[in-house]
């Protein structure tokens, strides 16, 4: 069964993982970000083996969500997934189902900051694009032509995945009935013990295991930005984008340091909280 980390893109997903990594594995690996395979991207190429033909076809992937799902929980193990998909349907077919999932912790983030980290990670040429990535409905995410090479006949890569808007990829996730943990990034950054206890907490429920104060400290500790950022100048990171000139942006950009307030201009921040006004009021942004 699944427990999915859902988040729109740029929202503290591969914060959290790297948090759970290490709560679960605790002093026992000297854990770098590679070991981020452990807690896999939903959908990969790796899940739809002997499924689909043309891995970079949404349809086929969409057609096969489920499918590959049974597939992958055919052992009836935990075990957690990343994903920036939607939740809901496309084209009439479910993302999952009561079958394949057990949990969802669901990680939102002030849009005003998520569309900084976004032109970087993308490589968008203004922020009228990233604004213009941030609102489209309709937004699918795939490989770039500089990441197809990369990944180019190799087993494991990421497959297109339905966003839609920060605000249609909160709703759908927030329709999730059955244990689901909302998430927001900057109360972890506020408040990090509170929120990340309350995380481990809601794990440890569904691993049936009871996590110490020492546990939960040692992988606040560990995966701090600061650490995450140092793991990626020694080691690198695989999850790293690739700009177009062929070389790898950061990962770990601006992170606690990505403030709306100093970066974007008035016209900027008047349309995103004109476009998402109800989401950000429900979620304490205005």
């Amino acid at each position: 069964m699944i427990i999915w980390l859902a988040s729109y893109p740029k929202s503290g997903n591969t914060w959290i993982r790297f948090f759970i990594l290490s709560l679960l594995t605790g002093k026992k690996t000297d854990l770098n970000l590679n070991h981020l395979r452990a807690i896999a991207n939903y959908p990969d190429k790796s899940h739809f083996n002997g499924l689909i033909s043309d891995y970079l076809n949404l349809d086929e992937v969409a057609k096969n969500w489920i499918n590959s799902q049974n597939k992958i929980n055919i052992d009836k193990n935990l075990r957690f997934f990343k994903t920036h998909n939607m939740l809901g349907k496309f084209k009439n077919y479910p993302f999952t189902d009561k079958n394949n999932t057990i949990a969802t912790i669901h990680i939102v983030r002030d849009p005003r900051n998520v569309i900084t980290s976004l032109k970087n990670h993308y490589n968008l040429s203004n922020y009228n694009d990233a604004k213009r990535f941030l609102f489209f409905k309709n937004q699918i995410l795939s490989l770039s032509n500089q990441e197809k090479e990369k990944y180019l006949n190799k087993e494991k890569h990421p497959l297109p995945q339905f966003i839609g808007s920060w605000q249609t990829h909160y709703l759908s996730w927030k329709n999730m009935k059955m244990n689901y943990l909302l998430v927001k990034y900057e109360d972890l950054l506020n408040k990090p013990i509170q929120e990340f206890t309350k995380i481990s907490n809601f794990i440890g429920k569904i691993v049936k295991n009871k996590f110490t104060d020492e546990n939960i400290n040692n992988a606040i500790n560990l995966s701090s930005f600061e650490n995450l950022k140092k793991m990626e100048d020694k080691h690198g990171f695989t999850e790293s984008p690739i700009n177009k000139d062929g070389e790898k942006n950061k990962f770990f950009f601006l992170g606690p340091k990505n403030n709306w307030k100093k970066i974007l201009d008035q016209r900027t921040i008047n349309e995103i909280n004109i476009e998402f006004a109800e989401e950000m009021k429900e979620l304490g942004y205005l």
